[in-house]
């Protein structure tokens, strides 16, 4: 755990009061979520009709406090190689579309300063992250054209492993990174893409972090010592943010939280369905503080990815009452301001740093 905060002054913008910093969310499934139930139609995404079912629209953000949204640019595993690029093509396409529809609400971002200038004009920045590996086909190339296009992290692998990274949830085949998954590290370093080591096994949590020069996320993701889902960051990993400047944004997904409920989903959601509460978001938000440190917590609530969440917490705008439970724990202002969206913040210009032209 870092004892000495790291000064996050230049990141902050005058006119934000303490304790009031904006949230920077770094998970949300919108696209994929229109892509599946309404053939990616924009209508009603401003909150003037949101579609049956969804937990994401620009009015619940807004009243959630979110001000910064990493969309996720998934596509599934089964899509491979040429398929899996054309489809996350049209993911980016989406929130290309969406910001433009709603110019007055939603601000492209790619750059720290991007997302400080869209507050300035009263938007959210919007951002894009491309969930799994398997999305470039392999190609660097391809990674390069997805970082022109505003992708600012890639999740090295999803729930399947790729041909060069161990996912979490598949059988271990590489121990980790393989060379050609450390040549990617080292470009998404060198293009200004940051990686984020949600998804991935252990092995590969620590070869990327051995690899990378520049720090990382985990876009959504909890706590493997409060809850033992292989998707959950071990504290010996955690440890290692303070030296890589990384930050791990909590989760809000219920089998990432509780035991009782990743095993009530495993055995078939049979039988009464435990009870997740906003109380356990806190819980794993303060072991992450413990072992990180405050500069290396965030929020990645990865709504619009999973069917159920927290009691109270059903929408994005479950920031909120988050932000007052965390008051009640005595969270100081300064933390909480880390927490919200300073810290990431500071992630993705330290990032600009290795990519001087990221914005052409």
């Amino acid at each position: 755990m870092t004892t000495n905060k790291i000064d996050l002054a230049q990141f902050r913008p005058a006119s934000v009061e303490p304790g009031s910093f904006p949230v920077i969310d770094g998970h949300n499934d919108l696209p994929w979520a229109a892509r599946e139930a309404t053939g990616y139609s924009l209508e009603g995404l401003d909150g003037s009709a949101r579609p049956a079912g969804f937990q994401t629209d620009i009015r619940a953000l807004r009243a959630g406090g979110v001000r910064g949204q990493f969309w996720s640019v998934f596509v599934p595993v089964e899509l491979t190689g040429g398929e899996a690029v054309a489809a996350t093509l049209e993911q980016i396409d989406f929130v290309h579309r969406l910001i433009a529809r709603y110019p007055d609400d939603l601000a492209l971002a790619r750059t720290a300063e991007d997302v400080r200038r869209a507050w300035a004009s009263g938007r959210i920045a919007s951002l894009l992250g491309a969930e799994g590996g398997h999305s470039i086909g392999g190609s660097l190339a391809v990674l390069r054209s997805f970082a022109r296009l505003g992708v600012r992290y890639m999740t090295l692998t999803h729930n399947d492993n790729t041909e060069w990274a161990d996912s979490a949830t598949d059988t271990p085949v590489h121990g980790g990174l393989t060379d050609t998954g450390r040549e990617i590290v080292a470009e998404m370093n060198r293009v200004g893409m940051i990686v984020d080591l949600s998804h991935v096994a252990e092995t590969t949590m620590n070869d990327a972090l051995d690899v990378t020069d520049a720090p990382v996320i985990f876009s959504h993701s909890s706590c493997r010592a409060l809850c033992s889902h292989p998707r959950n960051v071990p504290d010996s990993v955690l440890g290692r943010l303070a030296d890589n400047g990384g930050v791990v944004m909590v989760a809000f997904v219920p089998p990432f939280l509780r035991n009782d409920y990743a095993q009530w989903q495993d055995d078939g959601r049979k039988g009464a369905k435990p009870t997740v509460t906003l109380s356990d978001v806190v819980d794993h938000l303060e072991h992450a503080r413990e072992v990180a440190g405050v500069d290396h917590i965030g929020l990645g609530g990865d709504y619009d990815g999973f069917d159920d969440f927290p009691v109270g917490m059903a929408d994005v705008t479950s920031y909120s009452p988050l932000r007052q439970a965390l008051i009640e724990r005595r969270w100081s202002n300064d933390d909480l301001d880390r927490l919200a969206g300073l810290n990431v913040l500071r992630v993705i210009g330290d990032t600009e740093r290795f990519a001087p032209d990221i914005t052409e």
